[in-house]
């Protein structure tokens, strides 16, 4: 039977249940510790997709992108995990009645602020679909690879070095499992993964993208910086709808 999207339910979810969706059926297998609002999409009963806002994590380096807002007036989604049930459109659809839900209830809110990883992911394509304005694309440093193949972020090597991915690298890696230095990780081969990253904005007040300080950028850019990505597959937009 066809699904239609319209049946997909949101509502609130508790912690613990979006966690450990999200761990399971996110890319990185990580949450994000400061997300605060986190919204499940439901098909009869069953959780299919968790979106989990929170605020970012440095807000002083980006509460600057739209002038004039005040400090908690604006968040980041800073999850998204769906697996492979619901049908097509299904995100964009959800993140559209997250949009409302978070208008209703928390009507301070006046954008929302997400980042799609171009290295690893994606270059947004549900973000494109859903009504978020471009307004940035970096390259990616903060993602490194072994030779091996394997990906890990940066900071998680040398911050977070005590976090059970780090031992568990370094038991498949056959090193002993220490604090290390960027440069002492560099003997063994890793380096920066090649990517992007991208950056996006949603206004839930429309009037708020007068304040925007920084340029909307065309998405065409995307393919002639060669920045484009769909799970986890180098590949130009233009290319994925042939």
């Amino acid at each position: 039977m066809e699904i239609n999207v319209k049946d997909i339910l949101i509502k609130p979810l508790p912690a613990k249940i979006a966690n450990e969706f999200v761990r399971s059926h996110h890319y990185s297998g990580k949450v994000v510790n400061n997300s605060q609002l986190h919204l499940g999409a439901f098909y009869n009963g069953v959780l299919h997709g968790v979106m989990s806002f929170g605020c970012p994590m440095d807000r002083s380096k980006v509460i600057g992108l739209v002038s004039g807002t005040k400090w908690n007036d604006f968040l980041e989604l800073n999850r998204m995990a769906f697996d492979d049930y619901l049908p097509r459109n299904s995100e964009s659809r959800c993140i559209s009645v997250a949009m409302k839900i978070i208008k209703k209830h928390y009507p301070n809110i006046e954008w929302i602020l997400s980042f799609a990883d171009g290295t690893q992911c994606g270059d947004g394509t549900i973000y494109r679909a859903s009504g978020f304005v471009l307004t940035q694309i970096n390259s990616n440093k903060t993602i490194l690879e072994f030779p091996n193949g394997e990906r890990i972020a940066n900071l998680t090597l040398t911050a977070d070095w005590d976090c059970k991915e780090v031992k568990e690298l370094c038991a498949r890696l056959g090193i002993e499992h220490k604090y290390r230095t960027m440069s002492e990780w560099e003997k063994y081969g890793v380096k920066a993964a090649c990517g992007f990253m991208l950056r996006y904005i949603y206004f839930i007040n429309k009037a708020a993208r007068e304040r925007l300080t920084v340029p909307i950028i065309p998405f065409s850019e995307i393919d002639k910086m060669n920045a484009g990505m769909y799970k986890g597959e180098q590949i130009k937009q233009i290319d994925r709808h042939k």
